[in-house]
C-alpha cells in the first residue's frame, strides 16, 4: 500500500512507519479493499470539530468519523471507512507528558482512530478493555512500545 502524509498546510513529514501499524490493524481485523483518510490538524481545527460534532468545546487528540454507518457509502468492491483527524500539536504534547516517543503516540492515535472507524468504542469499561487491549496488541506486534 502507498500512503502520503501531508498536513493541512502541505507540509510533508516522514510518517512512513504508520504503514506498518495501519497494515497490522487492517490485517488483524481482516479488512481488505478499504479507503479512509487521516488528516493532521492543529488545535483550533480539532476543537472546532469537537465542538461542532460532539458538543465538547475543547481540544482533543483524535476524532474519527465512520462512514459505514451511513448506507450512502456502501459499495460492492471496497469499503469506505471514513476520516481520522489527528491533532499533531496535541500528539506531541501527549508524547512528552507520557514520556514516550512521537512515533509511539502517533501510532497509538492512528490505531485508535482506525479501530473507531471499524466499529470499536470505549463508552463502557468492558468496551474500553477490549479496544485498548487490541491497540496494545497491534502496537506491540509492530515493536512500538512505551
Amino acid at each position: 500500500m502507498k500512503y502520503d502524509y501531508v498536513d493541512e498546510y502541505g507540509f510533508k513529514e516522514d510518517y512512513s512507519y504508520l504503514d506498518g501499524v495501519i497494515d497490522a490493524t487492517l490485517k488483524h481485523e481482516n479488512v481488505k479493499n478499504a479507503i479512509f483518510t487521516i488528516i493532521f490538524v492543529d488545535e483550533e481545527k480539532i476543537q472546532n470539530l469537537n465542538r461542532e460534532y460532539r458538543n465538547i468545546d475543547r481540544v482533543t487528540d483524535v476524532i474519527s468519523f465512520a462512514l459505514e454507518d451511513n448506507s450512502d457509502f456502501k459499495f460492492d468492491d471496497f469499503r469506505v471507512l471514513g476520516d481520522i483527524y489527528i491533532c499533531i500539536p496535541r500528539m506531541i504534547e501527549q508524547a512528552k507528558d507520557y514520556g514516550h516517543s512521537i512515533k509511539r503516540e502517533l501510532s497509538f492515535l492512528t490505531v485508535h482512530g482506525l479501530l473507531h472507524l471499524l466499529g470499536y468504542d470505549h463508552m463502557t469499561k468492558e468496551d474500553e478493555e477490549v479496544m485498548f487491549g487490541l491497540q496494545e496488541l497491534i502496537l506491540n506486534g509492530e515493536n512500538i512500545t512505551r
